[in-house]
């Protein structure tokens, strides 16, 4: 039977619960993060719990578990479960708001399902279209993902497997994943503001001799880019093939992202 953990207590899942009165049901208020953990390791630990509690202060919630704490919560939880290969989600609520509106103590939630991925999906790569969207609050990691479930049809539509948003012709990133292209002039560029900072996209950002650049990337500089992919903890490096119908360079997965994806999972440890 797997387990979770609900402020500090490790629970069947299936005994794991929140009242309703919790803002994240109420108003739909709270943030998470998710990491891997391999081989019964977590991956790329501290950045996650660097930007879970960056998350947390934005949106003015206060966890009771400190950072050292939460980390043995993690690693009692990935034992307990027996899954040495999962992914694990930090989720912290709005908490039992008395008027339906106000914040309060926040409630702690990690759960954890198994991960697995898999290698064909970087060939195979995936068909974007763009639609004209800003996320509140960009730079947390928010349970707010309304727009992108709403727009389940619309991608459905045009035949595409996921929407890049974008601000007034300004690209900014998908609902789960950061964007990257390689422009026409060779340039390798993932949008500077107003996104999430994906801790996939940190790291290739530390890749300083392929020379990654945050800037403004407009949207008509795609039409003539040489590559596309989109970045995150679950997707590593995935291909963008097409966008709104038209394809992405030569429509097949490119140098820079094979060279990427090679090095991620060098630093990952893996597929798993």
């Amino acid at each position: 039977m797997s387990h979770a953990i609900i402020n500090g207590a490790i629970v069947p899942e299936n005994e794991a619960r929140v009242l309703i009165s919790d803002l994240s049901i109420q108003r739909g208020y709270g943030i998470f993060d998710y990491f891997r953990a391999r081989a019964g390791q977590p991956v790329f630990l501290e950045d996650h719990l660097d930007r879970f509690y960056h998350s947390a202060s934005v949106m003015r919630l206060t966890p009771e578990t400190d950072r050292e704490r939460l980390k043995h919560l993690l690693t009692e939880l990935i034992e307990i479960n027996g899954a040495p290969h999962a992914g694990v989600r930090i989720t912290l609520t709005g908490g039992y708001s008395e008027n339906g509106y106000t914040p309060a103590t926040p409630n702690l939630l990690i759960t954890l399902a198994p991960y697995h991925y898999d290698p064909a999906s970087f060939d195979k790569g995936i068909h974007l279209v763009t639609h004209d969207y800003q996320r509140q609050l960009p730079e947390v990691k928010t349970i707010d993902y309304l727009q992108a479930i709403y727009l389940q049809p619309f991608i459905r539509e045009h035949q595409a497997d996921d929407v890049l948003y974008h601000q007034n012709g300004s690209v900014r990133e998908c609902p789960r994943a950061n964007f990257w292209a390689v422009t026409e002039n060779g340039e390798l560029i993932t949008p500077a503001d107003r996104v999430l900072k994906g801790i996939t996209r940190k790291k290739i950002l530390s890749m300083t001799d392929l020379r990654p650049t945050e800037a403004t990337l407009p949207l008509s500089a795609l039409a003539t880019a040489r590559e596309a992919f989109i970045t995150s903890t679950t997707k590593i490096v995935t291909p963008v093939l097409q966008i709104d119908g038209r394809p992405v360079g030569t429509g097949e997965p490119g140098p820079v992202a094979k060279e990427i994806y090679t090095r991620l999972l060098e630093m990952r440890g893996g597929f798993e």
